[in-house]
């Protein structure tokens, strides 16, 4: 692998908390909540009727051609929005910049689950004849990715990769990966979901994955805390710009931070549930963090991956345990998705959004509503008011259903 330094130039995202990174970081500094009632659709008969909307999203001011935003699933139309609030936040100039050398990894974990159950729905009862040419087009994957290069002209690397919750945070990982090995300067790297439809919620809650706190929907994301009773499922997209360094030094393009570590590990143990002792987790954070050359007790800040569920957040816990030693008491932790809900695909890029902005301004983000930690929760998970502090080395965790798990490491840009 050559030694090539990888940085990110330039963050985007749409969330229930914020659609542009100015609010989404005022928001998430204060722990401002963005869980309410699910108005999407008639949820009357659900067992949860809660999530995190994107709200006050207009797809057309994210597309050259007002035709496309027809075309396109929700979940692309949020990728677009994300993808380009990076680019111009990255400052980058494509008229100045290699476009054979700029790549694209957005993904989904889901896809286009709306459009799926729209044309199934026609198919049912209008027929064959009914159904819409663009229904291939608009549920796949990998079209959020197509359609950010197809705007952009971006002819280098573009694939999409489909790991549950890990999603964004493994496009994030393989773009610093293909930098490093010399086969593109950059990339626009990142996950978005849409799935607050009655399919998707459905699903979910007949999984008893979900809150049911429906007449407290503000604080039913309650990673670590005693009274969890499940996930909150959000909508939205994260992406960022990954980017070379010397690359970006040569356009004086401003540092969020470096990112010098990426691991994963596969759990191999259960379809939805980690191993009791957080071995898979534990695997990738000392993956990641053997990358980056960097000791246990250098880490400051990490962004759980916490999603509020019984089994789920004590694994996390005793994965960090196991890792991090005696430093796991004194380092910060905090699980953004008491405010933002859980993203699913896109939440591991919208959660390094909030590692590099810890990076940047010294703040370690809020876990709200944990008023009272469970059995074994008994780590500093910055509860409820965040933090003033000096953050050098952030770590990023991101585990999805089938026991896939991502750290990322990232690090303080220091020229």
């Amino acid at each position: 692998m050559k030694n090539r330094r990888v940085v990110i130039t330039g963050l985007g995202v749409v969330t229930p908390i914020g659609n542009d990174i100015i609010t989404f970081w005022d928001n998430l500094k204060n722990g401002v909540n963005g869980i309410g009632m699910v108005d999407a659709f008639d949820t009357n008969g659900y067992d949860c009727r809660i999530g995190g909307q994107v709200r006050n999203f207009e797809p057309k001011d994210f597309f050259k051609n007002p035709k496309d935003v027809r075309r396109t699933d929700r979940f692309a139309q949020l990728a677009m929005a994300a993808a380009k609030m990076a680019k111009e936040d990255s400052g980058i100039d494509l008229a100045k910049t290699n476009l054979d050398r700029f790549g694209v990894i957005v993904s989904s974990g889901i896809g286009g689950l709306k459009t799926l159950e729209d044309q199934h729905s026609n198919l049912v009862f209008k027929g064959p004849t009914r159904l819409s040419p663009f229904t291939i087009p608009m549920l796949i994957s990998n079209m959020a990715g197509g359609l950010i290069s197809m705007e952009y002209g971006l002819q280098g690397p573009n694939f999409c990769i489909v790991t549950a919750c890990a999603t964004s945070s493994n496009s994030i990982g393989e773009s610093w990966r293909m930098i490093k090995f010399g086969d593109a300067d950059i990339f626009l790297a990142g996950g978005s979901e849409a799935s607050i439809i009655p399919i998707g919620m459905g699903a979910f809650a007949s999984m008893k994955a979900l809150s049911t706190r429906n007449d407290d929907p503000a604080h039913a994301s309650r990673p670590w805390d005693r009274d969890r009773d499940g996930f909150v499922m959000s909508e939205g997209a994260g992406v960022v710009v990954v980017e070379e360094l010397e690359h970006a030094k040569a356009r004086g393009a401003k540092i969020y931070c470096e990112i010098t570590g990426y691991g994963l590990s596969a759990d191999a143990y259960h379809m939805t549930a980690p191993p009791p002792d957080g071995g898979g987790a534990a695997r990738a954070m000392r993956i990641a963090l053997e990358h980056a050359g960097t000791n246990a007790d250098e880490v400051d800040y990490v962004n759980a991956h916490a999603t509020s569920t019984g089994l789920g957040d004590v694994a996390e816990t005793r994965a960090l345990k196991a890792v991090l030693g005696e430093h796991a008491h004194k380092v910060s932790i905090s699980s953004t998705k008491s405010m933002t809900g859980h993203l699913l695909g896109g939440a591991g890029a919208v959660e390094m959004a909030a590692c590099a902005l810890a990076i940047r301004d010294s703040v370690i983000p809020p876990t709200t509503n944990l008023d009272h930690p469970g059995p074994e929760c008994d780590l500093d998970y910055t509860p409820n008011v965040a933090k003033e502090k000096k953050v050098r080395v952030a770590m990023n965790n991101s585990f999805g259903f089938g026991g896939h798990n991502a750290t990322l490491v990232a690090r303080e840009f220091i020229g």
